[in-house]
């Protein structure tokens, strides 16, 4: 029987979403789950773009909603850059949700 990529619990071969998790599962074994669930309303690309270019003042996190985090890297310039830097590279990947913890939309 396979499992689920994402939690581990053993699914049916012809499920299409995890019990366990509600995770989409992929239609083969070999491809990765479909991401499911609700995203964000803020954009990706305006995020990205806000990082590369405003982002010692901090401009993607005040778009994303993380006004606090905003505020420290508009004090300190974007921690002297290596903030922005691991942002922009966060963004890239995926990894930076907005402030309610969606991920961003694409």
């Amino acid at each position: 029987m396979p499992f689920c990529q994402s939690c581990g619990a053993e699914v049916l071969p012809q499920a299409i979403v995890c019990v366990k998790c509600g995770v989409g599962l992929p239609a083969n074994p070999g491809q990765p789950a479909a991401q499911t669930g609700p995203v964000s309303d803020k954009n990706w690309v305006a995020t990205l773009l806000l990082c590369f270019f405003l982002g010692y003042f901090g401009a993607h996190r005040f778009y994303t909603g993380h006004t606090g985090i905003a505020v420290v890297q508009l004090l300190t310039f974007g921690g002297c850059g290596i903030w922005t830097l691991i942002d922009f590279i966060m963004i890239l990947t995926g990894g930076l949700k907005d402030s309610a913890g969606l991920p961003l939309q694409k």
